[in-house]
């Protein structure tokens, strides 16, 4: 049995080339058919004088510079009235025609451009594709501005529509023509922001990539994070579970049903099969931290394993975290130590007490006060209908030849993947599945956390596969995942600093716990519903090993308290 492994919590990510497949041994570099080079028309500087208000709508401010390096590039900044600040990357030779734009996570609040998952995936890694991205409208982390109506509405879909109609405008501007393919790529809240365009606003992009999408946004940033602070919140307000209880738990759970799909290998391929009984770590005396758990920890455990749940038992999330993350609880509701904040219990009341209510709740909540009930599930249908990107009918979106890529790790310990199964599961129903299958696919990464990082392969080429299925009508049947080596720690328990190899500077409850040493691995991740199965010879870390399965057919669309309205 492998043994637990801690959080990765690098925003960097180890990017592998793009590829596509005609088998899982014979995976090959993909490479873009070539697109004609446009060169500007102005100069950079001229952009700065572009009127913008007739595109966006609103008032917009305009600044235009040059930026030298190995890729030089003609920056445009600028801020769409009241105040949704964007940035415009412009190349200033060898533009193939293509545009992305990047999705910001968390309640946003900064300004910058992350093309994740782009390894060597011309054009993003030669500079001849135009980046853009938004702060969302506001800034910093403070949620004061959820007083301004306004920023909630540019927070919730306004800022990403109108730096796409900004960029279109600045690149006919600069190049004299629109781009010819247009994508948007985001993981977490920006996943939200993914679909969001999709739905709402379903000819900005012909490609778009949602990772781990914040779709339920006011379920998800109230009753899942509220409920996961409270479940781990004993009576005296510490906390129950801390980061030296995860190693026990995380080993127990993989006792368990590591072997469930045939194969021991440290990472469960479909969590859903499996049934974490854990009870069996129950202290048989005096409790001892990192050996066994109290009844409360046990109990804590099983509130967090069953999700949000009302009073009567109505389920008042799409679904709980999945067995196998574990590890990943730490630093989001799970500190390090006793001491330490639970930041669950800070995303929840930040967004409680200022997004999702109008006027704000006085006296503010807090996650113990706060009703996990039906009604307060009812109070906020004006703040679901604002925020959340639930829509189901993406018939406009494929209707002029969009691809959506959908893509989560089974790991994550901030949104559940079930959410993205089940709203899968919905595009299929409501368009019929033939129609879905041809816009849409969804891949779940075993052992992945939050975007990335957790124990399994999480590096893919994924803008390469979404270029390629627009560009070519090419599906993406599979990605192949890796994981670099995890390196061991001579640590036990909560630690005392950062390792090494984890960057400096993080507060004391964003430090992951101790790792062990963990080989390279990677392995072939097939569009849902197939999964990867070994084929019994060769190495359980190397993907041409493995062949596509498909099991069982499940139910994948959630009975839920929302699913009812």
């Amino acid at each position: 049995m492998m043994r637990a492994i801690g959080m990765v919590l690098q925003a960097m990510a180890l990017l592998v080339a793009c590829t596509s497949l005609a088998g899982p041994a014979q995976a090959q570099p993909f490479v873009l058919a070539p697109l004609p080079a446009a060169a500007p028309v102005v100069a950079c500087a001229s952009l700065a004088q572009v009127d913008l208000a007739a595109v966006t709508g609103a008032a917009t401010t305009l600044v235009a510079k040059e930026v030298s390096g190995q890729q030089p590039y003609c920056a445009v900044t600028g801020t769409i009235a009241p105040a949704i600040r964007f940035e415009v990357r412009l190349p200033l030779k060898g533009w193939t025609q293509r545009f992305l734009q990047t999705g910001c996570g968390g309640l946003c609040g900064s300004l910058r451009i992350e093309a994740n998952k782009a390894s060597g995936c011309a054009p993003v890694t030669d500079g001849s594709i135009v980046l853009a991205s938004t702060d969302m409208g506001h800034q910093g982390m403070d949620t004061g501005w959820g007083d301004d109506p306004q920023k909630r509405i540019d927070f919730a879909h306004r800022s990403v529509h109108v730096t796409a109609l900004a960029a279109k405008a600045l690149i006919k501007a600069f190049y004299g023509q629109g781009p010819r393919f247009a994508y948007f790529s985001g993981c977490s809240d920006g996943g939200r922001e993914a679909l969001i365009e999709a739905q709402r606003y379903p000819d900005d992009f012909d490609g778009i990539a949602a990772g781990a999408p914040a779709l339920n946004f006011s379920v998800q940033n109230s009753f899942h994070h509220g409920w996961l602070a409270k479940a781990n919140t004993g009576p005296d307000g510490t906390p129950l579970l801390t980061a030296i209880d995860m190693p026990l738990l995380h080993n127990a759970v993989l006792a368990q049903c590591d072997a469930l799909d045939g194969l021991v290998d440290g990472q469960i391929t479909d969590p859903r099969a499996c049934h974490v009984d854990p009870g069996t770590l129950l202290c048989k005396g005096h409790p001892v931290a990192g050996q066994c758990l109290s009844a409360a920890q046990i109990a804590a455990v099983r509130a967090i394993y069953a999700g949000a749940t009302g009073p009567n038992d109505e389920r008042l999330e799409v679904g709980p975290l999945q067995p196998g993350s574990e590890m990943e609880w730490i630093g989001v509701f799970v500190p390090v130590s006793a001491k330490a904040p639970l930041m669950s219990a800070i995303f929840a009341g930040d967004t409680i007490n200022h997004l999702l209510f109008t006027p704000n709740p006085q006296p503010p909540y807090t996650v113990a006060n706060f009703p996990f009930d039906a009604a307060m599930h009812a109070r906020q249908d004006a703040a679901r209908a604002l925020y959340n990107a639930e829509d189901a009918d993406l018939a406009r979106f494929a209707g002029h030849g969009g691809k959506l890529i959908l893509w989560h790790g089974w790991a994550d310990p901030h949104i559940s993947p079930i959410n993205t199964i089940d709203y899968f599961a919905r595009v299929g129903r409501t368009m019929s599945e033939a129609a879905r299958d041809k816009a849409v696919r969804l891949f779940l990464f075993p052992g992945m956390g939050h975007c990335d990082g957790g124990s399994g392969p999480n590096d893919f080429g994924l803008l390469g596969a979404l270029m390629a299925w627009v560009e070519s009508d090419s599906a993406p049947q599979v990605l192949i995942a890796k994981r670099a080596a995890l390196h061991k720690h001579d640590r036990r328990g909560a630690p005392e600093g950062p390792p090494q190899d984890e960057p400096k500077g993080l507060p004391p409850m964003m430090m992951g716990p101790p790792r062990l040493q963990l080989p390279p691995r990677s392995r072939p991740v097939y569009a849902y519903p197939a999964v990867a199965r070994y084929t019994g010879s060769g190495s359980i870390d190397d993907a041409a090993n493995f062949v596509a399965a498909t099991p069982a057919r499940l139910d994948d669309i959630a009975d839920w308290i929302g699913a009812r309205k």
